[in-house]
């Protein structure tokens, strides 16, 4: 592929358009330089972590590094795999679990290595419960655990909806309920719903709680029908959640181009973390195409106005990041913790592969070279300690002492 003189100047022009972008990397694709494949489709979800992708695609940035994008939106985290899988999409916006169970061949998956070279964005999903309940003071998992136990006695039990069951959304609830002494596999029924039929199964009463990404938390409580019960920046403050996945094979073949679209959606990341601009990210990501939603729904808790729908109204400084506090560097330690959560709800059956399966997938080898380049700082350190809000520490060092401390689990 051959740049001309007049189309790197345009794209020099474009880099200084975007003021917001830190470090000052104004980039510059060259011959030899130039991605192995330049036509990437690019798979979405309807939720406002996508926002990197999008506003990569909107803004000329895919372009400007070679890349012709089209992003594809998908009906369910299933067919994000599916079309990763198959090769129908190059690259993906995907829950953390899911390249660790395509690897591992876990819940239904087919067996096909994925890696994850750098997270989309940390914080910003929200567990919410229905109205009857927050009526009935129930606010926390020890409070839901009496009503659980009653349910489950009388054969009807409280259901819980997460949206694919090695992901985010799925661990976060799992680990709240199981704060609370409520075992998810044996005591409530645990659904799976795409993100955006969230807020419409709940208004049917088909579930009396959900954890999902943004817009559908701010959704609920528009609509009437829910509050916001826990964030998950409260449950794990900064916590890993949405990433730019690849297919093993793809990212090997193609190391150029992982490389060529990490660096577009670090530079709209770098953007979006600038406040000023999420008003227009918003408006952009709300648009039918994307996330569908209204910017009035999208913007609020993207600046951290957080209204909880049960009089609480607060100011959270740990809404969605994208690029600050490095959102974007994928620490393994994050692995670690995800196959200590496989392990703990039974979906292994014996220790996993722990360093063996995290140095496969989580590649923040990949991510330095690409931050290198850009001048983007990057901890030293791939592994770190965490201590989520039961006040539980997690040390990496071993992750099968940590999966088999916990009093609620479903080992055998």
């Amino acid at each position: 592929m051959q740049v001309t003189r007049r189309e790197l100047i345009k794209a020099t022009s474009t880099a200084a358009l975007l003021a917001g972008v830190r470090g000052g990397w104004a980039g510059g694709v060259y011959a030899a330089d130039g991605p192995e494949v330049p036509k990437v489709r690019i798979g979405i979800i309807a939720l406002t972590d996508c926002s990197s992708i999008v506003m990569a695609h909107e803004l000329g940035l895919f372009k400007k590094h070679g890349i012709e994008s089209t992003i594809s939106k998908e009906a369910s985290w299933a067919v994000i795999r599916d079309r990763l899988t198959l090769g129908e999409n190059q690259a993906t916006h995907m829950l953390l679990g899911i390249p660790y169970a395509a690897t591992m061949g876990l819940q239904g998956s087919p067996v096909k290595p994925m890696v994850i070279p750098m997270y989309l964005n940390r914080n910003g999903q929200a567990i919410t419960l229905t109205k009857a309940l927050l009526e009935k003071g129930v606010k926390t998992p020890q409070q839901v655990k009496p009503l659980a136990l009653e349910a489950k006695a009388k054969g009807a039990p409280m259901t819980f909806a997460m949206t694919y069951p090695p992901g985010t959304h799925a661990m976060w609830t799992r680990y709240w309920l199981g704060s609370g002494g409520i075992n998810p596999d044996r005591d409530v029924s645990l659904i799976t719903i795409p993100p955006a039929q969230m807020v419409a199964n709940m208004k049917v009463g088909k579930m009396d709680g959900y954890c999902v990404g943004e817009p559908w938390g701010a959704r609920a409580i528009a609509d009437g029908i829910g509050f916001t019960a826990i964030t998950t920046q409260q449950i794990w403050r900064d916590h890993p959640e949405k990433v730019l996945a690849f297919t093993e094979e793809f990212a090997q073949k193609n190391p150029k181009t992982v490389k060529a679209v990490m660096r577009a959606v670090l530079e709209a990341s770098q953007w979006n973390d600038k406040l000023e601009n999420r008003s227009r990210m918003a408006e952009v990501v709300g648009q039918p195409q994307y996330v569908n939603a209204a910017k009035e729904i999208i913007l609020g808790r993207m600046l951290g106005d957080y209204d909880y729908g049960d009089g609480r109204k607060e100011k959270d400084k740990y809404y969605m990041t994208f690029f600050d506090r490095q959102t974007n560097f994928p620490l393994k330690s994050h692995g670690v913790w995800w196959l200590s959560q496989f392990r703990r709800w039974g979906m292994v059956k014996e220790p996993p592969d722990y360093k063996g399966l995290v140095d496969r997938v989580h590649r923040p080898d990949i991510f330095r070279e690409v931050a290198q380049e850009m001048s983007v700082e990057t901890p030293r350190d791939d592994m770190k300690k965490e201590t989520l809000f039961d006040g539980v520490t997690f040390d990496p060092a071993d992750p099968e002492k940590y999966a088999k401390g916990f009093a609620v689990h479903s080992m055998a």
